[in-house]
């Protein structure tokens, strides 16, 4: 049922950061080697950059809620 749409949503979330961190790594060496260009390196590393604090973020309210609940008398 709904475990499974949600474990299916975090494991997109988590192959989209490193999806995102791979291209961003393979700009910024595409830069260094002068095969690519500043601009295009940045926008991929802004766009890992933002999908790690989602990521991030989506962990907090994750254990806030997990410690909402071990808190709740039973």
């Amino acid at each position: 049922g709904g475990g499974d749409d949600f474990g299916n949503a975090l494991s997109k979330l988590i192959e989209s950061v490193e999806a995102n961190t791979g291209e961003a790594n393979q700009a910024v060496a595409a830069m260094n080697d002068g095969t690519g260009d500043v601009h295009t390196a940045m926008l991929a590393l802004q766009r890992a950059e933002v999908s790690m604090q989602l990521t991030v973020q989506v962990r907090n309210k994750l254990v806030q809620a997990y410690q909402d609940l071990m808190r709740m008398p039973i």
